[in-house]
């Protein structure tokens, strides 16, 4: 068959690519960026579920630092309440102590007293045996001062030492020659005291 002049001539039109039919195809801009628009909600959906969690976490931690700054504070409270108790039971302890002392110190004097008029003039140190009723007595006079002792009450009598007024009590004042004013050249009756508190002041003479 014997082609006409236009059939020879004529160039065939190119065929469209597969991307240029996509983007010709009716709808095709309005799907693309339905597309787009379905990334970027997916991409805001899932940072706000981040942010969210993020704010849990925060309020969690915060209530772990106020529960752990209570226990601190409950704990810190119960120490100090243990050491008031302590402080408060031992000084109710001392006071009993003091008042039981305060009643038997006069019984304890008396004691010495009888100990003092048991003892004939010459007896001490002489090697003479002790009558039994004065040794019976020395030995009560020296229990009972054990006993005050083990509870950490002491005698004391201050002869040759200055004068505290806090802790002394000065029944007399005399001068003597070769001792400073103000000395205790005497002591009428032993003080008391426990630890530094003074139970019952010594009964002194003093030198003028």
């Amino acid at each position: 068959m014997t082609m006409s002049y236009e059939q020879q001539h004529t160039q065939p039109e190119p065929e469209a690519t597969v991307e240029e039919t996509v983007a010709t195809a009716p709808g095709a801009p309005e799907a693309e960026e339905a597309a787009g628009a379905v990334a970027t909600d997916g991409v805001h959906a899932v940072a706000d579920e981040l942010e969210q969690d993020l704010e849990e976490l925060t309020v969690k931690a915060a209530r772990s630092d106020e529960y752990l700054a209570l226990a601190q504070r409950t704990q810190a409270d119960f120490e100090n309440f243990r050491k008031r108790m302590t402080r408060d039971l031992a000084a109710a302890q001392e006071r009993g102590t003091a008042k039981l002392a305060k009643e038997l110190l006069p019984a304890l004097d008396n004691l010495g007293r009888a100990l003092q008029a048991a003892e004939t003039p010459g007896e001490a140190g002489s090697g003479a045996p002790e009558h039994h009723l004065t040794a019976g007595i020395r030995l009560v006079h020296d229990e009972l001062l054990a006993a005050l002792a083990r509870v950490g009450i002491e005698a004391f009598s201050p002869k040759g030492e200055p004068f505290d007024p806090q802790q002394h009590e000065a029944m007399l004042q005399q001068p003597v020659e070769g001792v400073a004013s103000g000395t205790v050249i005497e002591v009428y009756q032993s003080g008391y005291r426990l630890g530094g508190v003074v139970l019952r002041p010594a009964r002194v003479v003093v030198a003028a």
